[in-house]
């Protein structure tokens, strides 16, 4: 095999530029990060760029800013443009929130990882790394994402802290529930919340609508994720959606889906969005009956592939909502 022919170590991709570019000491915390595997920290960020979008027509002004002095994003660019700076700063975020988040989850679940071949190469099970200096570096993460929260006006200060409650529990909740694809929702679409509150200082209807629908969507391509790991979780006692739902989930999917697209839409619509965004919203439609339609659940690298595909969804969705309010 070339050194340019991508193959699969367990669930993690070699020849990456991680094992290509990086030196060796650093290579176990950038793969707890799940850098080689972007598509979490994409999932994270959407409903945070969402909202931020959502609510650029009802920015504070530039003095009510965050909480460090001369450091203030006020949501509004121009021309009803959301501020491009708030985007970076809920990408740092969600880089270093996915991070942490996945190494407490590896932590938790080393011994069940180490059992399991698709994960027993992740870098706590392979020895690559100690559970002390995962949690060391876990917590620095928590830290740098910290000090991000901060430049954000006081009210998203605590939205944002409040999110360490949905954090905490979801790794837990697969060990006592068929639904942690439910707690997964309430923590990934947290942004939605904190997006608004960062740009606004508020919260409102249109906030919480927008969450309830990421949740949602959370539900949807997170069962579909769970399909590959349905014979590993029954083995060890793990519960799961798939495992819920089994062969009738596609019913499912479409009732998520559409909770999904009807809740995006009413957010939009109480945020006053013109027209270009209900357009836009249509081909967010059509990726979900593709989704819906294509996805087979006794194919791990065709439910792989679908979930993937919802980074794409966010894109059109994103788009969407940006056309909606530079044209409001």
């Amino acid at each position: 095999m070339s050194e340019a022919t991508p193959f699969v170590t367990g669930d993690m991709p070699a020849n990456h530029w991680v094992d290509r570019w990086i030196p060796r000491p650093a290579r176990p915390y950038l793969k707890l990060m799940r850098i080689d595997r972007p598509i979490g920290t994409w999932l994270l960020l959407w409903p945070c760029w969402w909202c931020i979008a959502l609510a650029a027509n009802h920015a504070l002004p530039a003095s009510s800013g965050g909480s460090i002095p001369g450091w203030a994003p006020t949501g509004l660019w121009a021309g009803g443009w959301p501020d491009p700076v708030l985007f970076v700063m809920f990408g740092m975020g969600a880089l270093l929130t996915r991070g942490a988040g996945c190494t407490f989850n590896d932590i938790l679940d080393r011994d069940l990882d180490a059992a399991v071949e698709r994960t027993r190469s992740r870098p706590i099970p392979a020895g690559q790394i100690t559970v002390t200096r995962a949690a060391i570096f876990m917590v620095a993460l928590w830290l740098i994402a910290a000090c991000i929260l901060l430049g954000f006006n006081q009210f998203a200060l605590f939205v944002g802290i409040a999110s360490l409650i949905p954090a905490f529990v979801y790794p837990f909740s697969k060990r006592f529930t068929h639904w942690p694809q439910l707690f997964l929702g309430l923590a990934f679409n947290w942004g939605a919340l904190l997006g608004w509150a960062a740009v606004t200082g508020t919260l409102s209807w249109a906030a919480f609508v927008l969450y309830v629908a990421g949740i949602s969507w959370t539900l949807a391509y997170d069962t579909i994720y769970a399909h590959q790991d349905r014979e590993g979780d029954a083995l060890f006692g793990m519960k799961s959606t798939a495992l819920l739902l089994g062969d009738g989930t596609r019913p499912w999917l479409i009732g998520f889906f559409t909770v999904t697209v009807v809740g995006i839409a009413v957010a939009g619509w109480l945020s006053q969005l013109a027209w270009p965004f209900y357009a836009g919203l249509l081909a967010a439609v059509g990726h979900t009956i593709r989704q819906v339609r294509g996805v087979r659940y006794d194919d791990p690298a065709n439910c792989l592939a679908t979930f993937k595909s919802n980074k794409w969804f966010g894109w059109i969705v994103f788009v969407s909502i940006v056309a909606g309010s530079v044209a409001a």
